[in-house]
């Protein structure tokens, strides 16, 4: 994913505000650094607000280049993953308020649901390993936006507080969101339950 766009940064624009180019030199660093970190989490994220591929990417690309402003002006550069993951957000529910209502689409990320087994395991295990795999894919795609995204960055790494501020939810929230995706995704792969 992250390869399939570019990061374009323009250090002349910047150069011309009056900023100094060792701070554009490193908030170019920094950036870059954290591109290659983040951009593909990012993507998946924007994504689980009901974007295209397309649009998640310019949500990204418009995250980074907040972030090499941000940087450039000498701001704190503190909880990088964190500050990504808040704009990133903030953006894509901007540009999903601008869409135009469309046809509903699976909004998470569906590479997951089709990444292959070891082609080793017998044809058995093939099989149910498939079917786990649809399984919690159809729970995904089920759950509430505010549960899917805390999942989504739960996975990504980041702390309940983190997500918490990121999503602009209270910790018990967070809590909660996670603890009824946990038990629903619990129940599935046990096999107790279905979608």
């Amino acid at each position: 994913m992250a390869d399939s766009f570019s990061l374009d940064l323009a250090p002349p624009a910047v150069l011309s505000a009056g900023i100094a180019p060792s701070a554009t030199r490193d908030a170019n660093a920094i950036t870059l650094t954290a591109f290659d970190r983040h951009a593909t989490a990012l993507v998946r994220y924007a994504r689980s607000f009901g974007l295209t591929e397309e649009e998640a990417e310019d949500v990204a690309q418009d995250t980074f280049l907040a972030l090499f402003k941000h940087l450039s002006l000498g701001r704190e550069a503190t909880n990088l993953s964190g500050w990504l993951f808040r704009v990133a957000h903030n953006l894509a529910i901007k540009k999903h308020r601008s869409m135009q209502r469309r046809p509903a689409h699976c909004s998470w990320d569906d590479t997951q649901l089709h990444t292959h087994t070891d082609s080793r395991q017998n044809p058995e295990v093939h099989l149910l390993e498939r079917e786990r795999r649809r399984r919690i894919g159809r729970v995904v795609a089920a759950l509430g936006d505010r549960d899917r995204r805390c999942l989504l960055l739960r996975a990504e790494g980041f702390t309940y507080r983190d997500i918490a501020r990121i999503v602009g939810v209270s910790l018990g929230g967070v809590a909660k969101s996670l603890a009824r995706v946990m038990m629903r995704l619990a129940a599935v792969v046990e096999g107790h339950a279905d979608v």
